[in-house]
C-alpha cells in the first residue's frame, strides 16, 4: 500500500457560476476551507463533484486548480471516470501530468457484465503509473457485488484499493486483510470504517465539517474509540438533516451561507426551492450547529 494513501479526504463539491460554469475562485476558498480544517487531502470530480457531468476540458480544470491549491504533503485523487473510456484515459494521463497523487473511477455506467467492468479498470489502470482506487458502491454500480470480484479488481496492476461506498463493513474488513488501501465512503459510519480497518475516509459532508471528521480519524489514531464514536454522533446529527433534502443541492446551499458561493448543481434539482431552504436553516438552527458558520448565526 502507497504509505501517503490515507487520511479524511473531503469529496469536495465543484462550485458553478448561475450559467453552470466552472467558478474556480469559490473553488480556491473551499480548499483554503477544508486545508485549514487540517484535512489530508480532496478528492475532485467525483460523485459529489459532479465530474461526469462535466466536459472534459472542465474536469481538467479542476483538477489543476486543486493541484495548483494544495499546499505540499497534500494528497490529491482525481476522479477520471468517463462515459467513454477514451475520455477516462485522457483524464488520467493529464491527472499524472500535473502532478495528482492517485486517480479513481467509477465503474461503467449501466453495465452489470463484471468481465466489461474488469477490462474498463485494467485499460484505465494501465493508463499511468498513478495508485489507482476502484470505486465500490453497489446501490449506483450493482455489476459489482462480490469479495472475490473486488479482490480480483485489486490485483490488477497499479489498483492500490478502494473507495468503498457501502454499510457491508464485514466485507470492508476482509478487503483490508488482504492487504488492499481501503477509503471508507459512507459518512455515517466513518468510525466503525476506521475500526474494521480502513485508511481514511472520502466523503461529501466533510465540505461542511471538516474539523469534526479530522478529529474523528485523530481519535480513531489512537485507538480512543468512545471518543471517536461521539464525533460520529454529531456528525449523524448533521447527516440526518442533509438527508431529508436533495443532498447536494443542500450542501452547496450550507456552504454557500458560509461563503464561498457554490453555485447551483448541474443534476436536478439545481438547487432548492425557496421552501425548502427556509426548512433547512431552520432544522440547523434548532440543532447542536447552530453557532457553526454556514447557519448564519456568526462563528464558532
Amino acid at each position: 500500500m502507497p504509505k501517503h494513501l490515507r487520511g479524511i479526504l473531503p469529496a469536495v463539491v465543484t462550485p458553478l457560476t448561475p450559467a453552470g460554469e466552472f467558478a474556480p475562485a469559490a473553488f480556491e476558498l473551499l480548499l483554503a476551507r477544508v486545508y485549514r480544517a487540517g484535512v489530508h487531502g480532496v478528492y475532485v470530480c467525483g460523485t459529489t463533484g459532479e465530474g461526469l457531468r462535466l466536459p472534459v476540458g472542465v474536469r481538467q480544470s479542476v483538477a489543476e486548480a486543486a493541484v495548483r491549491n494544495s499546499p505540499a504533503g497534500k494528497l490529491v485523487i482525481v476522479h477520471v471516470g468517463a462515459a467513454k473510456i477514451t475520455d477516462a484515459v485522457k483524464l488520467a494521463r493529464h491527472a499524472q501530468r500535473i502532478g495528482a497523487h492517485a486517480i479513481s473511477s467509477l465503474p461503467p455506467q449501466g453495465t452489470r457484465n463484471f468481465a466489461a467492468i474488469r477490462n474498463y479498470y485494467r485499460s484505465l489502470a494501465g493508463a499511468t503509473d498513478l495508485p489507482f482506487l476502484v470505486y465500490f458502491m453497489p446501490e449506483v454500480c450493482p455489476g459489482i457485488t462480490t469479495l472475490d470480484q473486488i479482490l480480483g479488481l485489486c490485483e490488477i496492476p497499479n489498483v492500490a484499493g478502494l473507495k468503498f461506498t457501502d454499510f457491508d463493513l464485514f466485507k470492508l474488513h476482509s478487503i483490508k486483510h488482504a492487504g488492499h488501501t481501503i477509503f471508507n465512503g459512507r459518512d455515517e459510519v466513518l468510525a466503525a470504517g476506521l475500526l474494521m480497518g480502513a485508511d481514511g475516509g472520502i466523503g461529501s459532508t466533510y465540505n461542511l465539517v471538516p474539523e469534526l471528521y479530522v478529529e474523528l480519524y485523530d481519535l480513531a489514531s489512537r485507538e480512543e474509540w468512545q471518543a471517536a464514536r461521539r464525533v460520529q454522533d454529531k456528525v449523524n446529527e448533521l447527516i440526518a438533516i442533509l438527508l431529508r433534502f436533495p443532498i447536494l443541492p443542500a450542501i452547496k446551499a450550507l456552504l454557500t451561507w458560509e461563503g464561498p458561493d457554490c453555485g447551483p448543481c448541474l443534476s436536478r434539482p439545481h438547487s432548492l426551492s425557496k421552501s425548502q431552504h427556509a426548512l433547512l436553516r431552520n432544522l440547523i438552527r434548532r440543532s447542536s450547529f447552530a453557532e457553526y458558520p454556514f447557519a448564519g448565526l456568526g462563528s464558532r
